[in-house]
């Protein structure tokens, strides 16, 4: 008996192809072989069935990866624009607290100025105060060394 095989071919999709394997037997005319024949064709034909089955599945799987990996796209890329506006609004709000603090800093060093001015002031007129004092007991010390009188205990004019 000799024996031909035929490769049949079925596409599934770009990266697998599934492989049939059908061997074709020449015609015998003895009844014994004839039921070899159809046990081989009946195989032959359940292999071809199953290699079809099997081509099916893996493009079904494959169809629904790529759905999966798409969809996964999908999320990343939504929640990567999400992220991107919610981290745009925060820098936005530090920008506005970071002006608020320096207009904040602003008024506190002004108030501080406007303290160290009212002090300068203030001792200044201490200090006018004083020296029209020193000058008021130089004045009344010349009126006593001229008249040579002695002044009295008290009668000293610190203060205003």
């Amino acid at each position: 008996m000799k024996e031909d095989k035929v490769v049949i071919e079925h596409p599934v999709d770009d990266r697998s192809q599934a492989i049939v394997v059908v061997e074709k037997f020449k015609a015998t005319p003895s009844p014994e072989r004839s039921a070899d024949r159809d046990a081989a064709l009946a195989q032959v034909a359940n292999d071809k069935k199953n290699s079809l089955i099997k081509a099916w599945e893996d493009n079904q799987n494959s169809k629904a990866e790529n759905k999966a990996q798409k969809e996964m796209a999908s999320i990343s890329s939504w929640e990567n624009s999400k992220l991107a506006s919610i981290e745009a609004e925060m820098k936005k709000y530090e920008e506005a607290l970071e002006k608020r603090r320096a207009r904040y800093a602003e008024k506190i060093k002004n108030k501080i100025a406007m303290i160290h001015k009212e002090a300068e002031e203030r001792r200044a007129i201490v200090e006018a105060k004083k020296a029209e004092n020193l000058l008021k007991v130089e004045e009344e010390a010349a009126k006593y060394r001229a008249t040579g009188v002695v002044p009295k205990k008290g009668h000293i004019w610190f203060g205003s």
